[in-house]
């Protein structure tokens, strides 16, 4: 192996390992963005669950923004067993 080779094997070796970082970095809370990005969902996808029910999160007012929150725990519940199901309303 020459050192070229070398290199390019170290620079694939340090962009995975950033990637695994970023995928085990675990937040306290997540955003409606960052839930969508995590179970490949649209945004919109996931304020509906948040406004629904059909999972746990808390609505924070930023300013005259209100934004949904949603806790690592449930974020680890909805990867494993998706949202709740939407019961029909009599």
């Amino acid at each position: 192996m020459n050192v070229p080779d070398i290199v390019n094997r170290l620079e694939k070796i340090e962009t995975l390992l950033s990637e695994l970082i970023q995928q085990k970095t675990q937040k306290d809370w997540y955003s409606t963005a960052d839930l969508a990005q995590l179970t490949g969902r649209a945004e919109f996808t996931v304020r509906e669950w948040c406004r629904l029910s059909r999972i746990t999160a808390k609505k924070e007012t930023n300013g005259r923004k209100h934004e949904w929150r949603v806790s690592h725990e449930e974020v680890q519940r909805i990867l494993n067993h998706g949202p709740r199901p939407l019961f029909p309303r009599n």
